[in-house]
C-alpha cells in the first residue's frame, strides 16, 4: 500500500507512513485524483523527508504518503504541470529545502525577499503597469499587487506576498502554546486555536468532554458569523452603500459582544485551551445569547434583502470578480472562494465530527462572481445562528460536565492532520513529534494560501476599480500566508 489512509484528528505513527521514491510518488500523487492539503519537509539529518497529505472530501479520508531526498538530491520532476493545484505546495518546499520542482511554470519567492521578484511583464505601446503597496494606506498588512493594465482594463495582477515573515512554525516547536496558536491569524483566532488544540489532543490520545466540544463550536460558528457580516458591511461601503455599510457594521458588534461576555474578548481569546475551555456557558447565557442571534438574525436578513434588490447594487456584483468552477477546481481553491464557484467543499460535513452529522449543507448561487460571495456569506450566517441555537440546546444536557480535562504528554515519533472549517476555509495544523513526544515539525495550511492566486484571476478583464471590490469579496489573509 502505497497511502496510509486515516482522518481528521486521527493519530498515526509516523514509521506506518509509506515511504518511495520521488518518481512513484509523483506517480501516485498524479494518479489518486484526491485534494493536496499538505505538502512539506522534514530535515532528518542531512536527508530531506517530504510528506504528502491529500484529502478525499466525497469520503472523509486523508492518504498520507512520503519521499526521502538524499542530501545530493537536489531536484524532481513538477507534479504542477500535472495537477496546478500543487502551484504554491511546490514553490513553498523549493523555498524552504532548495529542492526544484523541474518544470514548474512559475517557480517564484513565497516569501523569501532575499531573492530577486521578477514580475510577470507585457509589451505594448499602450500598457502600462501600476504598482500598489506592501505599504497601504490604511491598517491593513503588507502586500504588493502589480498591475498590468491597457486604460482602465486589468490584463493581469500578480501579488508578492511574504512582508513579514515570523517563523511561527519554528515558534511551535518551543513554545507551542494556545497563546500563540490564537496569535497566528488575527481574525481567526477560535479556528486556530481549535486547530491547534485538536492536534495536541490527539497526539495525547485525549477527549475532551462533549460540553467542551460544544461550547467550541458555538465559537466557531459565531467567529464566522461575525466576520461574514464585517464582510458584508466592506463590501457594501466599497460600492458606496452607506446604509448596508452602517448596519452591518453595527450588527457584527452584537456579535463580538456576546463572544465578550462568554470569554472576556471580543474576539474569543483565551476561551480555547488543551483539554477543553476556560469558560462555560449557563442557561441565563444562553438564553441571552439566543436574543441577540434573533435580532441579529432579522436585521442581517432585511438589509441583505434590500441591499441586493437595488439594481445599482446589483450591477456592481453581479459578473465582477469572476472565477470558474474549472480555474477554482484547478487552482486547488477552498473555503468561500471554492463555494462561490460551485465546488462545494467544507472539512465541517466532509470529515464531520457526531455534532455535524446530522446538519444538512445546502448548495448556494454559484457564478463565482462578487455577487455569489455575498450571497453564500449570507447564506452563512445564516446556517451559523442554526448551528449555535442547535448546540446550545444540546449544550444543556451537558451542563454538570468538567470544562477541562488532564492532556497527556503527546505520544512519541506521531503524526497528526487537524482540518478546522474557519470562516475563510479550512485551517490545517499537521504535528510531527520525536523520539520524546516532544513536537519536532510544525505545520499550518491558512485557507489564503490556496486563495490568493484566485484573486488574480478574479481581476482579469475587469476595470481597476473594481479591484478593491474584488479584494474585499475574498478578504484574504496576509499573516496566514506569511508564516
Amino acid at each position: 500500500m502505497n497511502w496510509l489512509i486515516s482522518g481528521n484528528k486521527k493519530r498515526i505513527n509516523i514509521a506506518d507512513i509509506p515511504v518511495l521514491n520521488i518518481e512513484d510518488l509523483r506517480f501516485e500523487i498524479i494518479n489518486l485524483n484526491k485534494r493536496v492539503i499538505g505538502f512539506f519537509g522534514k530535515k532528518e539529518f542531512d536527508k530531506t523527508r517530504l510528506f504528502v497529505v491529500m484529502a478525499d472530501d466525497s469520503e472523509g479520508k486523508l492518504y498520507i504518503s512520503s519521499s526521502i531526498f538524499e542530501a545530493d538530491k537536489k531536484s524532481y520532476e513538477s507534479i504542477t504541470k500535472e495537477v496546478p493545484a500543487f502551484h504554491v505546495f511546490e514553490r513553498e518546499f523549493y523555498e524552504e529545502f532548495g529542492i526544484e520542482p523541474v518544470g514548474h511554470p512559475w517557480l517564484k519567492p513565497m516569501r523569501d525577499h532575499k531573492k530577486e521578484y521578477e514580475f510577470f511583464e507585457m509589451k505594448g505601446d499602450e500598457v502600462h503597469q501600476v504598482a500598489v503597496g506592501p505599504i497601504h494606506a490604511g491598517v491593513i498588512e503588507p502586500g504588493h499587487f502589480r498591475f498590468m493594465c491597457h486604460g482602465e482594463k486589468i490584463y493581469d495582477l500578480e501579488i508578492q506576498l511574504g512582508w513579514q515573515h515570523r517563523g511561527v512554525e519554528d515558534l511551535f516547536l518551543s513554545v507551542p502554546t494556545n497563546q500563540l496558536a490564537e496569535s497566528v491569524c488575527g481574525d481567526s483566532v477560535i479556528a486556530y486555536n481549535l486547530a491547534y488544540s485538536n492536534a495536541m489532543e490527539s497526539l495525547g490520545e485525549c477527549e475532551i468532554t462533549n460540553k467542551a466540544q460544544l461550547i467550541r463550536l458555538i465559537a466557531l460558528e459565531m467567529e464566522r458569523c461575525a466576520i461574514h457580516i464585517g464582510d458584508l458591511g466592506a463590501i457594501a461601503g466599497d460600492i458606496a452603500y452607506l446604509m448596508g455599510a452602517s448596519i452591518f457594521g453595527a450588527t457584527r458588534t452584537l456579535v463580538i459582544n456576546t463572544m465578550l461576555e462568554i470569554s472576556g474578548n471580543r474576539f474569543g481569546r483565551g476561551l480555547i485551551t488543551t483539554g477543553g475551555v476556560n469558560f462555560a456557558i449557563d442557561k441565563e447565557l444562553s438564553n441571552t445569547i439566543i436574543s441577540t442571534l434573533n435580532k441579529v438574525s432579522a436585521d442581517v436578513e432585511r438589509t441583505i434583502k434590500t441591499m441586493l434588490k437595488s439594481p445599482t447594487v446589483a450591477s456592481r456584483l453581479e459578473k465582477t470578480g469572476v472565477v470558474s468552477e474549472e480555474n477554482a477546481r484547478s487552482l486547488g481553491l477552498v473555503g468561500m472562494a471554492a463555494k462561490a464557484s460551485g465546488v462545494n467543499i467544507d472539512t465541517r460535513f466532509d470529515f464531520p465530527d457526531k455534532w455535524y452529522q446530522d446538519i444538512e449543507n445546502r448548495s448556494t448561487k454559484a457564478d463565482g462572481d462578487v455577487y455569489s460571495r455575498t450571497r453564500l456569506r449570507y447564506k452563512e450566517i445564516k446556517q451559523s445562528i442554526y448551528i449555535i441555537k442547535k448546540f446550545l440546546s444540546k449544550l444543556e444536557l451537558y451542563a454538570d460536565e468538567m470544562n477541562i480535562v488532564y492532556v497527556p504528554q503527546p505520544k512519541p515519533n506521531s503524526f497528526v492532520v487537524s482540518l478546522t472549517e474557519g470562516w475563510r476555509g479550512e485551517v490545517v495544523h499537521i504535528a510531527l513529534t520525536d523520539d520524546n513526544g516532544n513536537l519536532s515539525r510544525y505545520k499550518i495550511k491558512d485557507p489564503s494560501f490556496n486563495n490568493w492566486f484566485a484573486l488574480a484571476m478574479a481581476v482579469r478583464n475587469n476595470g481597476i476599480s473594481d479591484f478593491p471590490l474584488c479584494n474585499k469579496s475574498f478578504n484574504l489573509s496576509y499573516c496566514g500566508n506569511d508564516l
